[in-house]
């Protein structure tokens, strides 16, 4: 097979039953005008939100709403889903070709997409480590949708690759206190190596301006209601699914005029909603990724090939993993014909 016959050809993660995923070869196009051909390099699994869409957890009232930006199929099921790809450009207009580019795309090792959908990586920030941009960018529109301020005292709920990222993040501000809170003893090293003070959570300090909760547990929830100061914010960031919470709203929430907000990624937050688009605020995200200390949430990688067993290992416990890295073969390793596998 010719090496132009053989990019007509690119093969994708689905998810295809409840649990259950597959690789599936599928046709490429080639590129058009103001299109680029990407060659992934790496992709990233952002546990939370992919486990949800692989255990065939997102509600059918938000289907529509919660779709990726390239993804393809509809929730639940089959669908190629997925946001943190970075690759390198093969072909597309003048001045593209070879760039290292992040792009909101499911896990595939080629794809075809607007060059609008391309966020080039910084010549200082490994690609590996670009594989964070949308984890970053999520975490830059929480921080715009809260507006922290000179001397706040913060707690960031969940000490997962969101919330991680964001207390990260939050060491920049100067915070009056900021703590890390987790049930899991084990994320004081994550704390530790961003040099962010860790707490359980009935170790954690209360009378909080802002209280981030990125845990997706009611306990988590119930906690941030008990941890925020009068008058006080909590922004939401996790994602339930199908999954319903009660909390006492009778205590803490009514007695002392808390507010709790969602902060969703798929647009703008309002305060910078009319001076920032989506492509800012991605820009912004990739260029926060120079500094090193991102590295610590990149804990461990696997082949392409893996990635349904790899789906399987982090659904049921059995791999943990801040952010797990999916390393795609250079093109002289690449077979000329790829067997149908699972899921196809």
């Amino acid at each position: 097979m010719s090496e132009s016959e053989h990019r007509r050809q690119a093969t994708a993660y689905w998810t295809v039953g409840p649990g259950v995923g597959g690789l599936r070869v599928e046709e490429l196009p080639a590129p058009d005008q103001g299109q680029a051909l990407v060659r992934a390099l790496y992709s990233g699994i952002s546990r939370g939100t992919e486990l949800l869409v692989h255990k065939a957890g997102v509600p059918d009232r938000v289907a529509e709403v919660m779709r990726a930006p390239h993804q393809v199929g509809d929730f639940p099921l089959p669908v190629k889903f997925g946001y943190l790809s970075v690759g390198v450009v093969e072909e597309g207009p003048e001045g593209w070709a070879g760039r290292i580019v992040f792009c909101l795309h499911p896990h595939q090792d080629r794809y075809v997409v607007p060059v609008e959908s391309l966020t080039i990586v910084p010549a200082e920030v490994p690609a590996r480590r670009a594989v964070l941009t949308g984890i970053v960018e999520t975490a830059v529109n929480a921080l715009w949708e809260a507006g922290p301020r000179i001397g706040d005292r913060i707690a960031v709920v969940g000490a997962g690759l969101v919330g991680g990222v964001l207390a990260a993040l939050l060491t920049r501000f100067p915070l009056e206190r900021l703590q890390l809170v987790d049930a899991g003893p084990r994320r004081k090293e994550l704390a530790d190596a961003l040099r962010v003070d860790f707490a359980l959570p009935d170790e954690a300090l209360a009378d909080c301006d802002i209280v981030f909760h990125c845990s997706a547990s009611e306990p988590g929830l119930e906690r941030c209601l008990q941890l925020c100061g009068t008058d006080g914010e909590i922004i939401e960031l996790s994602w339930y699914g199908t999954r319903r919470v009660s909390l006492p709203l009778g205590e803490d929430f009514h007695a002392r005029r808390l507010s709790v907000r969602a902060s969703q990624v798929s647009v703008v937050a309002r305060a910078r909603r009319h001076r920032r688009s989506n492509a800012d605020r991605l820009a912004l995200a990739v260029s926060l990724l120079r500094d090193p200390v991102f590295d610590t949430f990149l804990s461990g990688a696997s082949g392409f090939a893996d990635l349904p067993g790899v789906m399987e290992q982090l659904a049921d416990g059995r791999l943990d993993a801040l952010c797990h890295l999916i390393e795609y073969p250079p093109p002289a390793e690449q077979p000329d014909e790829q067997p149908a596998q699972e899921g196809e």
